[in-house]
């Protein structure tokens, strides 16, 4: 079995289909109106949930490796991918659905996306000139809330909340997506000064 037979493996690769599946679930009701999605309100709470499951998955699997110490080659790469592939997937569906993208528009999920490429490239320089680039910190509340506006799309239409309560609730996660967007770009920056230093100690 190969790096599978280690669990945090195992479960990064299930959170990789269970993204796939995520992603099929919402392509299905991708181009309902905000009307319209009362009707398949179903296949949105199933979409919430695998979200959620997936997503904390990355804790469990996580949590595994550091208690048993098992780190291999394919969890240190798959990882992250899969991560990111679950966050940045959901979001730009949410960006371009008729029912989400109120909250979450095409630019903060293009701000998104350099951060995590900017910061991607720079891990793997650090790394190939042997520094270490672990997250700190900021990226930690970055995942944090990426995660919570992610979810917060999908449960703003699972549930069939009263009037009053969906505008409360839309209020709070426009927050937290403003929030989300200003910690992604804080954390970015905070890994380019982080780099800086780095990289003046690794020439010394």
């Amino acid at each position: 079995m190969g790096v599978f037979t280690h669990w945090p493996n195992r479960i990064t690769a299930m959170r990789f289909l269970g993204t796939i599946a995520l992603l099929a679930l919402l392509s299905s009701v991708a181009d309902l109106g905000p009307t319209e999605v009362d009707a398949h309100r179903t296949t949105v709470l199933i979409a919430f949930w695998l979200f959620v499951l997936t997503a904390a998955s990355d804790v469990v699997d996580g949590y595994i490796a550091r208690k048993y110490e098992v780190v291999t080659a394919f969890g240190r790469i798959a990882d992250p991918f899969t991560d990111k592939f679950l966050i940045l997937g959901v979001m730009l569906y949410g960006a371009v659905m008729p029912w989400t993208r109120v909250w979450m528009a095409e630019w903060m999920v293009a701000t998104i996306l350099a951060r995590e490429l900017l910061v991607t490239g720079i891990r793997g320089y650090v790394e190939k000139v042997g520094g270490e680039f672990p997250a700190d910190r900021w990226g930690k509340l970055k995942m944090l809330l990426q995660s919570i506006s992610t979810g917060g799309l999908l449960w703003m239409e699972a549930f069939a909340w009263e009037p009053g309560w969906f505008e409360r609730w839309s209020i709070v996660l426009h927050v937290v997506v403003g929030s989300t967007v200003a910690a992604t770009v804080l954390s970015g920056v905070n890994y380019v000064l982080r780099t800086r230093r780095i990289l003046a100690e690794t020439d010394r």
